[in-house]
């Protein structure tokens, strides 16, 4: 009798992380960290060094009916970065490795790297090296990032302490939103060619979607404000997944607020005419790349006023006990209902 056939959808990313990589061990003393967080960790002489590495897949992560090759680039090298700074760390180098079919010109693999070349310059990392090879179908862009942080500087996710405050930055939902009006967009072309799209009154929304930032300003933030988060994990699954890796790394639970999650108006706005609620999009819509991290209470009054900094709950001593408490005062379980890779969306 042949063996049952699991399909990976059942798992899921990470539960197909850790199945693969289960029998795997660290063997050599410099890997101080591997599979399980933003970014490696190898020790380096004073700084410990940080890697990290990223795929796009054309129809799966972007859909160039809409996204621009430029935006595309720079996005690459914005969402990686963004690991890097979730160690809070710096990011120094990427390497790029592309795989392209032959519907792609010279003229347009230019385009791509000119958006490349932007996000290297604005986030001051150097393009140290890649691969390129061909494609069947469709666009591969693969970014390893290197970055560095001296050992007692790094943030991981397994170091949250009860009571610890849980911080957010800029706001969530944003992207996702972005990413509806495009689609919305791209249908009624389809359906008539003859309409031009209608995404003016959008602009931040779709913009956080085609050409997010890494939030590397932060990290400079903190240090001035001398201040190492506890724990520290970047937005791209949706807030309620990052919210339980933290928690499921550190070994407590979460409680936060729902008045204190950062939504833009625009995003509520938006949110609102596509029937959708805004926090479960600033919850559950990911891509946001906004930093999610903890302090110790002491540390509280060194940021209080940073204006793009948010405080939304804190860590208890309940590991099983994630939830947010709505404007009514009740407890609404955390669910990471965030977008699964290996389904069809």
């Amino acid at each position: 009798m042949s063996e049952k056939r699991h399909e990976i959808d059942e798992l899921g990313e990470f539960g197909l992380i850790n199945r693969i990589t289960k029998n795997f061990t660290l063997t050599n003393s410099t890997s101080l960290t591997g599979i399980g967080d933003d970014a490696a960790v190898i020790a380096a002489g004073n700084d410990n060094l940080l890697v990290s590495t990223d795929m796009l897949i054309e129809g799966i992560h972007f859909d160039l009916s809409y996204v621009p090759l430029q935006h595309l680039g720079y996005k690459a090298i914005a969402v990686n970065v963004s690991d890097i700074a979730a160690m809070n760390g710096k990011a120094e180098q990427v390497t790029v490795s592309l795989a392209l079919s032959n519907r792609f010109s010279l003229e347009a693999v230019e385009t791509l790297y000119n958006g490349i070349k932007a996000a290297c310059e604005n986030y001051k990392v150097d393009l140290i090296g890649g691969d390129t090879t061909s494609s069947v179908s469709g666009l591969v862009i693969s970014v390893t990032v290197i970055g560095r942080a001296p050992a007692e500087k790094i943030a991981y996710r397994s170091g949250a302490k009860a009571n610890d405050i849980i911080c957010v930055t800029g706001d969530l939902g944003a992207a996702f939103l972005g990413l509806q009006v495009l689609e919305r967009e791209k249908q009624v072309f389809l359906a008539d060619p003859n309409m031009q799209p209608n995404i003016e009154k959008y602009n931040y929304l779709v913009g956080r979607q085609l050409k997010p930032e890494a939030r590397t300003d932060i990290v400079f933030d903190l240090e001035d404000a001398k201040v190492i988060p506890t724990s520290m994990i970047d937005v791209s699954d949706g807030l309620a997944s990052e919210l339980l890796h933290l928690s499921n790394h550190s070994g407590v639970g979460v409680r936060i607020y729902e008045d204190k999650v950062p939504v833009d108006h625009q995003a509520y706005e938006t949110a609102i005419e596509f029937n959708l609620d805004p926090v479960t999009c600033a919850l559950n819509g990911g891509e946001d790349y906004e930093l999610l991290f903890t302090i110790r209470k002491e540390d509280q009054e060194k940021i209080n006023k940073h204006p793009d900094i948010h405080m939304i709950g804190y860590m208890h001593d309940r590991k099983s006990e994630n939830v947010m408490i709505t404007k009514q005062n009740n407890f609404v379980p955390l669910k990471a209902q965030g977008w699964n890779h290996f389904k069809e969306n």
